[in-house]
């Protein structure tokens, strides 16, 4: 009986941010403007990073990673939403969703993971910096990035796949602008236990994990800072990790902010708009915080746009 339910969805409705018809042109305007300022600002960090030898560095290598991923998780989304606000239909095919809940996890857990390594690069670069060109060689940190790769795409298969064993009903609104796999699991009329089970062992393995990480590496980070005698020494060594924390922060706290007021208000609707903070804000103000003050970086875009001098 649930796999013949199953086969008889053929869509989702997305019921978006708002479904006042006034704000759609508007929802539209700013969507697409966020979108094409991600999309430009990140492909800029990657050609710098690619076209300046200075960059060939393991810090620039996972900003440029992470770069790539911001515009992939952006791009799995707002493109969708765009249409259906120009369409007027607010429509998703079944596989469509799964397929969109395939890649929003992919390059969600990857964010993860490259802000994780980051946050080890700089570890290893303010804590043993004597050892830092032998542990962060090319290899290991290829290594972290493949590896990186592979689990968050094992992830996104397994919880794709237990989305696939659902029995959906006729209630099929989605009300979020993308096929979150938390409100598309409460549509589901079958039993959902093990698909709680697995989302939440991913949650506490995929995204506490590394976070638990990140505050273990700058705990390190601020103890050996502490050590250093000259002021200089001190604003110079967290100069260095200042544009990756408050990325880290960014990221972190809309994600929780995400999830505490959707478990505060239960409103379906404030969630979705709570979540264009880390699935939309999030990527397109990457660029400029890594931009900000960082010497290196800037005469690489320099460059890039004027050509060597």
């Amino acid at each position: 009986m649930e796999a013949e339910n199953a086969t008889k969805v053929s869509e989702f409705l997305l019921l978006g941010v708002s479904e006042k018809p006034s704000l759609q042109p508007f929802l539209f305007g700013i969507f697409l403007f966020m979108y094409l300022v991600t999309v430009f600002g990140n492909l800029l960090i990657i050609l710098a990073t690619i076209s300046d030898s200075r960059l060939h560095t393991p810090m620039y290598f996972f900003l440029s990673n992470l770069s790539f991923v911001d515009i992939c998780f952006t791009s799995t989304t707002i493109p969708k939403m765009l249409v259906n606000i120009q369409t007027h239909n607010k429509g998703i095919t079944y596989k469509g969703c799964i397929i969109q809940i395939y890649f929003f996890i992919l390059f969600g857990v990857l964010d993860n993971f490259l802000l994780t390594a980051m946050a080890y690069d700089r570890f290893v670069a303010i804590c043993h910096p004597l050892h830092y060109t032998v542990i962060m060689n090319h290899k290991f940190c290829g290594l972290l990035v493949l590896v990186s790769w592979i689990t968050s795409a094992l992830n996104s298969l397994l919880q794709s796949l237990m989305v696939l064993r659902l029995s959906f009903c006729t209630e099929l609104k989605i009300p979020h602008f993308f096929c979150e796999i938390n409100q598309v699991v409460l549509l589901a009329c079958s039993d959902t236990f093990a698909n709680d089970m697995v989302m939440f062992f991913a949650a506490g393995l995929l995204f506490c994990g590394p976070l638990a990480g990140i505050l273990y590496s700058y705990s390190k980070i601020v103890s050996s800072i502490r050590a250093i005698s000259s002021a200089q020494g001190k604003y110079k060594a967290f100069s260095t990790c200042a544009s990756h924390l408050s990325v880290v922060c960014l990221f972190y706290c809309t994600c929780l902010g995400v999830y505490f007021s959707s478990s505060a208000t239960h409103n379906s609707h404030s969630s979705a708009t709570a979540s264009v903070m880390y699935s939309v804000v999030t990527p397109m103000l990457n660029p400029f915080i890594y931009s900000l003050r960082n010497k290196d970086l800037m005469g690489a875009l320099r460059k890039l746009f004027r050509g060597k001098p």
